[in-house]
């Protein structure tokens, strides 16, 4: 004989009070209530229907093994006894295998001490014996849902920062990275769509993540998606995701990135190389904010902030017939060039001190760079073409070949240290018919170079006395 609640059999007549302090009802949280018993299933989907959940039905394991092959659940409500087949414990290893993040209640009559150990091993939020009461189990609900959200918090805190030391990698005080930091601040709050340009190693993904990282979304999902590193088809799953059988291979429902993202911000990374097709679903995402899984006619509203980046020009792809117009506009709200390393030497001072105490870090070992070395990646010649990350894999190489703590220009890469001699010719100095002020600093940073960094040297040459060279190099930013 099965025990019954303790409560009315109508639903509409429970009064509730919980203990003041508990969150309040998340209202889009989808629940399912496991049980062969109608009068139960009935009497919780009232209750909790009118606490304001979401909630589904099943009677039996088989069939609410099933349903979540199709629709996700927050949380699962299950009666151990079940049937003939499919128990209360074995609804519980599916959910966590098919959605892991789900909590799962287990509610029984029959209660064990071996029981209950089983249930928690195998991951159940909480174990309720019967006759139970309506506002426990709601109480659990609610805790339940509460630990998903602390779960989800925690995730999102330990991505931020994880990102920390690479949002820090965002380093320069050059003019026109100044005026990128003025952007990224302005831009933060807005829920305006960004266009990242620039080349391959300046940094398109640090300031996406600033801009996110900085604006009200900051505690919610941050996703990068290289466009140009997945097959369309492998894409397309990522970003709008499936239903089971749609495909070879698709034995689960599964989420795209833009729905998991919902509430924060998804960066697609080198979207010019995303096809023609794919630019049209992402534009209809954009302008409705909504997805349909592959394989499904029901459409998914989502809240996400895109922020998009190219190595390429996009209006000339768009001139060329390979992206379209109509997303290229609608991703340029606001659009932000990050110039490349060659045009902000100024700032390799300051990247070469973040590396290497980054570099420093790691190993447990004080590194530092000689004037001449310094002087060497400052040249105006050699044009680093890889940027940033090119110049941090240097000094990485630099300081892996290195056994003294001090980097001098022999431990630099053959091809920075061979080109950049060319600089040494007198005319390379004002070839390029620089400013007063350039020439100065060139010269002055070719002299250092000659010297070894010697201050006594530079001085005689120059012209100058020590505290003129030391007021001077701080204006150029280079080191005696």
């Amino acid at each position: 004989m099965r025990h019954r609640p303790c409560a009315s059999p109508l639903a509409a007549t429970v009064k509730l009070t919980l203990t003041a302090g508990i969150m309040e009802t998340d209202t889009n949280a989808n629940i399912l209530v496991v049980d062969d018993d109608a009068d139960t299933r009935e009497l919780l989907r009232e209750v909790l229907s009118d606490e304001g959940y979401r909630v589904n039905t099943s009677g039996s394991g088989e069939e609410a093994t099933e349903i979540g092959q199709r629709e996700f659940f927050d949380v699962i409500i299950s009666d151990m006894r079940l049937g003939p087949s499919l128990n209360g414990l074995d609804v519980l290893r599916a959910y966590k295998a098919i959605q892991p993040e789900s909590e799962v209640i287990l509610i029984t009559a029959f209660g064990s001490m071996e029981t209950a150990i089983q249930a928690v091993k195998a991951g159940a939020f909480d174990y309720i014996s019967k006759p139970f009461k309506i506002d426990e189990v709601l109480l659990q609900v609610q805790r339940a849902l509460g630990n998903r959200k602390l779960l989800r918090e925690n995730r999102n805190l330990k991505r931020q920062l994880g990102t920390q030391a690479q949002l820090s990698s965002l380093v320069g005080n050059s003019p026109k990275m100044l005026e990128i930091y003025k952007k990224i601040a302005m831009v933060a709050d807005s829920r305006s769509t960004v266009l990242i340009c620039g080349e391959s190693g300046t940094g398109k993904e640090l300031v996406a993540k600033a801009i996110h990282y900085n604006g009200p979304r900051a505690e919610q999902c941050y996703y990068a998606v290289n466009c140009g590193a997945l097959t369309e088809s492998l894409l397309e799953t990522e970003l709008f995701g499936h239903v089971r059988g749609s495909f070879t291979g698709a034995m689960v429902n599964k989420r795209g990135i833009f729905e998991e993202a919902s509430g924060g911000t998804v960066f697609l990374d080198e979207v010019s190389e995303m096809s023609p097709s794919l630019q049209v679903k992402v534009l209809r995402t954009l302008e409705e904010q909504e997805v349909r899984r592959i394989g499904s006619n029901d459409v998914v509203k989502v809240d996400v902030r895109i922020i998009a980046a190219s190595n390429r020009n996009l209006a000339e792809c768009v001139e060329e017939g390979k992206f379209r117009q109509d997303l290229y506009y609608r991703l340029r709200v606001i659009e932000i060039d990050i110039p490349p390393l060659r045009e902000r030497l100024d700032d390799v001072p300051l990247l070469v001190e973040h590396f290497l105490k980054k570099m420093a870090h790691d190993r447990e070992l004080a590194l530092s760079i000689s004037p001449h070395a310094l002087s060497v990646l400052m040249s105006s010649v050699y044009s680093w073409p890889g940027n940033v990350r090119e110049l941090e894999n240097a000094l990485e190489s630099a300081a892996a070949l290195n056994r003294t703590g001090v980097i001098v220009p022999e431990d630099l890469p053959a091809k920075v240290r061979t080109e950049t001699r060319e600089v040494e010719r007198p005319e390379d100095l004002y070839a390029e018919l620089p400013s007063l002020d350039e020439v100065e600093r060139r010269y002055m940073a070719h002299v250092l170079r000659v010297t070894g960094g010697n201050r006594v040297k530079t001085s005689e040459i120059l012209g100058i006395d020590r505290r003129t060279l030391y007021r001077k190099a701080e204006k150029y930013k280079l080191l005696v």
